[in-house]
């Protein structure tokens, strides 16, 4: 079994202020190192249940987090970014069984976490996908799914897993924390730990098949940027229109469309 695995740090447990994502800030090491812990334990889930190889796309801000020494000899670590369109997901591939996301995090225009944002938290103030709010999961779940790739598991903020289980309730889920306002209230970091570990494991041990699979033939992407200066300036992308001074909206026929308006335009 291949296995793959996309890692994010604003949904790990007990995060709640962007310093704690920040390289340059002293509170980063212990979130560093809850996220390592997630991610551990999620590939720990998936050689009992029989993977024999996983692939780990460190997927957060500079690429360059998860502690690489303290993961299974079994795994490939991806670091920093190619800028290939895939983005939090470059790598996955026809050929693996199944992916999961750990520590990903609520959308922007959502309140259910402080660091809620999609792909960008000073570009974006909210982002739908053919009229439903628009997630890091939701988009790198679709490209996962474009290559016949079952997304099986994600660990986040409870809003996240809420909205997760709305589109496909087979996949398994870990809430780790709940967004009020500025608040968060977590689990403990050893709990979210082993329910990750067991969460995996159940879910590779399903039927992959029975999985969502389906893709939008169609796709209306909505950015609302928040600053108009650059929703004027993304217009320009081939295909988008302006809506409003700060809304966009790109048309087109794949997920792969709609990733690169992204990399280019957020």
């Amino acid at each position: 079994m291949r296995f793959f695995i996309s890692a994010d740090i604003e949904g790990v447990t007990g995060i709640n202020n962007w310093d704690e994502t920040n390289k340059s800030h002293p509170d980063y090491a212990e979130f560093r190192k809850q996220m390592t812990r997630e991610v551990l334990a999620a590939c720990e889930g998936a050689l009992a249940a029989g993977a024999k190889e996983i692939v780990v796309k460190d997927a957060h801000d500079s690429g360059r987090n998860i502690l690489a020494s303290e993961l299974p000899k079994q795994v490939q670590l991806i670091r920093s970014w190619s800028r290939h369109p895939y983005s939090m997901v470059w790598g996955i591939e026809e050929g693996f069984d199944a992916a999961a996301f750990i520590g990903y995090h609520s959308p922007s225009a959502s309140g259910d976490n402080p660091l809620s944002h999609t792909m960008s938290s000073n570009l974006v103030s909210e982002m739908q996908l053919n009229g439903e709010l628009c997630s890091e999961f939701l988009l790198h779940a679709l490209v996962a799914r474009s290559h016949q790739v079952p997304v099986v598991f994600c660990s986040g903020d409870a809003g996240l897993c809420k909205r997760v289980k709305a589109n496909d309730p087979l996949i398994e889920t870990v809430a780790t924390n709940r967004g009020v306002g500025n608040a968060t209230w977590a689990i403990h970091p050893d709990l979210a730990v082993e329910k990750i570990r067991a969460g995996v494991e159940k879910a590779l041990r399903k039927e992959l098949k029975q999985y969502v699979q389906k893709i939008p033939e169609h796709f209306i992407l909505d950015v609302r940027y928040t600053r108009h200066a650059s929703a004027y300036r993304s217009s320009h992308y081939p295909g988008a229109k302006l809506l409003s001074p700060t809304t966009v909206r790109f048309e087109c026929g794949s997920i792969l469309d709609v990733m690169r308006y992204i990399l280019f335009c957020v």
